[in-house]
């Protein structure tokens, strides 16, 4: 490129329509068609990347060099809409490219070709820093930044979260198509508006902004109405759901909508809902280009279905990637029964532990350790409420048995051993789900910190090479809020216990909430539907009390962070998954469901409120 980054990146647009068209892999491919032909949109940015989804996609790129993308992204997305995006001046950032971005765009450039559209390509390279590992332990540069475990002498994967200014570089080439592999889900979005608006690697307010926009709609139609806690208002549209539309004005600010006459709503619940979605600290939310300060962020409901996002603050970069690693940990196999009759939950119990036990004797007399992990959950009888589950007689579970073990040939013998249980235990099994279990390797989660300085990016375009174009040096790093308590002066109704006669009602009458994972934490952000409700559950829902509410799933600290923009309040619950992610054993070991959980939580409020039960 002949001319600097900051030079070709520059535009006379004030407002760019940005469509978020998938917030996983094997998410509807309804969503870029809408967006494509009902949005109107400049920018259609896709989101196919997990943890769990980069261990996939190494091991299809080690049993085929040529593999390790997402094929659904050429063969259903840019196939079908090849010609559309190109009559419509239609540009498409995806991290689609997984452990191999170079190969995803050869096949959408084979693709293409078929179709005789000629969109142009371009791919960021560097992510993989796998093939530094050994050079990193022999430095002694890394270590978990959770538990500060030393770097694994195997490693499967590991890809840094790259940041926005290479998409920007390669818009600025002339790419039609940007593939990326493992980049800030955030960094999708951010890009086009770098690229578009001329931002620079200081304006660290737009730069936050921007981060915010993507951060709201990667996850697509979490942001119109999915996965809302009010989800009764929505689900008569659960089967034509809109996909969302961040607007973007030059200034940072920003307005979340959807295609016309489709599902969904986007409303100050929904989308304050995904702002808080899996951010932990939001005075510190780390990216790659800037950590965000989310803390005095502004939702205001504009029209119907649409929200405009605004007051955002944005702090320098810090001066490293974080790098997510996946490092083999032995195998795991899982088992899932069906119980009915009386006493079920009982039933279904003592069969798993009589399971457990037949099968850890066994394994001794073939001369194999004991498991590394073991769980049992009996779903369907409320054990994920602990203390708070009802107590009554449950006549339908599913029994979960699941373990893990260094050695593959010792979870054999537990997969043999769970057809058995059938006419050996307890009457009332009504089916084993999908036959006998398989045993699978378990790929665990590690992150650490790598300083930038290490990676070494590219954009690949036409045939050619080019170097990333570095932003200004990074200057600090990011570090704990101090969060001040509220300033509840100017909120009706404050006083935090009310004095005179009151009501319980449940914590779900007075907020909205939101939980998502951590590593191995669970976050659940918890939003005042009014901000009169605020001084009530800011005394009552204290991290104390959340975390002897939660006791049963969280074995570490509970930590609590105000919201102030959003009258709420953000709750990190360490230790809470069970390992996380791919780890874990658990049914939900993304806590998901877990802020269901606290919204029944109860609070005492004066008994003249007049609070719709929800």
């Amino acid at each position: 490129m002949e001319r600097s980054l900051s030079e070709t990146l520059m535009s006379t647009k004030n407002t760019i329509r940005i469509g978020g068209g998938s917030g996983f892999w094997g998410d509807s491919s309804d969503g870029p068609v809408q967006l494509v032909r009902a949005g109107n949109i400049d920018y259609l940015i896709l989101d196919y990347l997990a943890e769990i989804t980069m261990s996939i996609l190494a091991r299809a790129k080690e049993r085929k060099p040529e593999m390790g993308y997402a094929t659904d992204f050429v063969s259903l997305v840019i196939g079908p809409l090849a010609k559309e995006l190109f009559d419509k001046k239609i540009k498409v950032v995806v991290n689609a490219g997984g452990c191999n971005p170079q190969a995803c765009c050869a096949a959408l450039e084979r693709e293409l070709a078929v179709r005789g559209v000629p969109l142009r390509v371009a791919a960021i390279v560097g992510d993989d820093v796998a093939p530094q590992m050994d050079s990193l332990r022999n430095r002694c540069m890394v270590s978990e930044m959770w538990t500060a475990e030393p770097l694994p002498k195997e490693v499967l994967t590991a890809n840094a979260y790259l940041g926005a200014f290479p998409i920007a570089q390669a818009l600025a080439a002339g790419a039609d198509i940007v593939v990326t592999g493992r980049c800030a889900d955030s960094a999708l979005a951010l890009g086009p508006l770098i690229h578009e608006f001329g931002w620079r690697a200081d304006d660290w307010n737009l730069l936050a902004a921007g981060s915010l926009a993507g951060h709201v709609i990667e996850c697509g139609v979490q942001a119109t109405g999915g996965y809302s806690t009010d989800w009764r208002d929505v689900a008569a549209d659960w089967s034509d759901m809109g996909f969302p539309i961040a607007v973007c004005n030059r200034n940072g600010s920003f307005v979340i909508t959807k295609p016309p006459g489709t599902g969904g709503r986007v409303n100050y619940g929904v989308v304050s809902e995904q702002i808080s979605y899996e951010t932990a600290d939001p005075q510190n939310y780390v990216l790659p280009d800037v950590v965000c300060d989310l803390s005095q962020v502004s939702v205001v409901e504009a029209s119907p279905d649409e929200v405009i996002v605004s007051g955002v603050l944005g702090k320098p970069a810090t001066a490293t990637y974080k790098v997510s690693a996946t490092v083999p940990d032995g195998y795991r196999c899982l088992a899932t029964l069906f119980v009915r009759g009386m006493s079920a939950a009982e039933k279904a119990r003592a069969m798993g532990e009589a399971i457990l036990k037949r099968v850890r004797r066994l394994m001794a007399e073939a001369g194999f350790e004991d498991f590394t992990h073991a769980s049992v959950e009996i779903l369907g009888a409320e054990e994920g409420y602990g203390a708070q589950a009802a107590q009554r007689e449950w006549r339908e579970v599913v029994l979960k048995v699941a373990v893990r073990h260094r050695n593959e040939k010792a979870l054999d013998i537990f997969s043999r051993e769970i057809y058995p249980a059938a006419t050996a235990m307890a009457p009332g099994i009504g089916g084993i789900f999908g036959g006998r279990p398989k045993v699978q390797p378990v790929m665990r989660l590690y992150s650490f910190l790598l300083d930038k300085s290490e990676v070494k990016l590219s954009v690949h375009f036409e045939g050619k090479v080019y170097p990333f174009e570095s932003t200004l040096p990074s200057t600090i790093e990011a570090f704990e809020a101090t969060s001040a308590p509220y300033d509840l002066s100017n909120v009706q109704d404050n006083a935090p216990m009310p004095s005179g006669p009151t009501k319980a009602l449940r914590l779900v009458d007075l907020a909205y909430a939101r939980s998502g994972d951590k590593g191995d934490a669970s976050n659940i952000a918890v939003i005042a539907r009014d901000p009169k409700f605020l001084a009530v559950i800011d005394a009552q829902l204290t991290s104390d009390a959340v975390a002897a509410y939660m006791s049963h799933l969280a074995k570490g600290r509970v930590r609590r962070y105000d919201w102030p923009g959003l009258y709420g309040f953000n709750f990190l619950l360490e230790s809470a998954l069970g390992g996380g992610g791919v780890a874990s054993l658990r049914y939900d070991p993304q806590g998901k469901s877990h802020a269901q959980i606290l919204l029944e939580f109860p609070l005492m409020v004066p008994a003249s409120w007049e609070v719709p039960l929800r």
